[in-house]
């Protein structure tokens, strides 16, 4: 059976489909990939004294041998790994909530999840240094009962952990919700006539089917909190620091563009692990 060539239709639609197609990819590459590539090439190519750049990991041996630079990348990664905790241990009970109940209750609660998507983090920032800064309203709502101060976690590594965990409740909410649509209240039923306990329902019957979503928050989460700026630098300690005020200091007050390409080019190499590993769920997912 011969096969009919397509037809100048088709062929138009294609082109027309190829077009559309060709611009945001272009844009992507220019902004997106070119920047990385440019970024890389400088990082592997430092400026010699007579002003050559052969290639050399010379960069990358300075980072891993400051005991500043791996202390910054020390507290980025705990700071990540804490808030993801966080996100998983608060947000998994809040989105089965708005899965499973129903009522007015519900809806109140969906609106108070939502809220922080609403909120810049500078004005975040500031509204936590006002609550639980040094002064602030808990420790003036304390001192008019007799009780004693707070030790306030402003400008301590715990600052940019729980301003990342509100800023970041809502997407975690969204997608592990839309995860949630997998599980039906059919096999929950089933599992609950046949004496499953919650804790055994939760673990046999629910998270198989949200593991694909719980991956995407595990992935995203790390993605974001690797890039977060604002508030680590409003919130967080002058040391050590994440790596993105770290980056930010290095490149405008050192003006030492190369090692800033250096850090950069760590951070992305963490970011690309994630990256990796939300790929791999997704595809695990569909082969099944």
């Amino acid at each position: 059976m011969t096969t009919r060539p397509p037809s100048g239709r088709a062929q138009s639609r294609g082109l027309i489909g190829l077009l559309l197609v060709a611009v945001p990819v272009g844009l992507f590459a220019w902004m997106t990939v070119w920047p990385i590539i440019s970024g890389l090439v400088q990082a592997f190519t430092p400026t010699q004294p007579n002003g050559t750049r052969p290639f050399s990991p010379a960069n990358f041996v300075e980072f891993f041998s400051d005991p500043y630079s791996l202390s910054n990348l020390g507290v980025t990664l705990w700071t990540c790994l804490v808030t993801l905790g966080l996100l998983l241990v608060i947000c998994i009970p809040l989105a089965l909530y708005l899965r499973f109940a129903q009522g007015r209750l519900a809806a109140y609660v969906q609106t108070m999840a939502m809220f922080p998507m609403f909120v810049p983090s500078i004005i975040l920032a500031f509204a936590f240094i006002r609550v639980l800064g040094p002064n602030g309203t808990v420790d003036l709502l304390l001192n008019a009962v007799g009780l004693p101060k707070i030790r306030s976690p402003y400008l301590t590594p715990w600052g940019p952990v729980i301003g990342l965990v509100w800023d970041n409740i809502p997407l975690t909410v969204l997608i592990l919700v839309s995860g949630l649509g997998a599980v039906s209240n059919q096999a929950v039923e089933a599992a609950r006539d046949v004496g499953a306990r919650p804790l055994t329902l939760f673990w046999y019957i629910v998270l198989p089917r949200i593991w694909t979503s719980v991956a995407v928050v595990i992935s995203f989460t790390m993605l974001g909190l690797f890039s977060a700026f604002t508030l680590p630098y409003v919130l967080g300690p002058a040391s050590p620091e994440m790596m993105g005020p770290f980056m930010q200091r290095t490149f405008g007050d050192l003006r030492d563009p190369e090692m800033a390409l250096t850090q950069a080019t760590v951070t992305m190499l963490f970011c690309i692990a994630f990256g990796i590993f939300y790929v791999r769920a997704v595809a695990r997912n569909r082969g099944k």
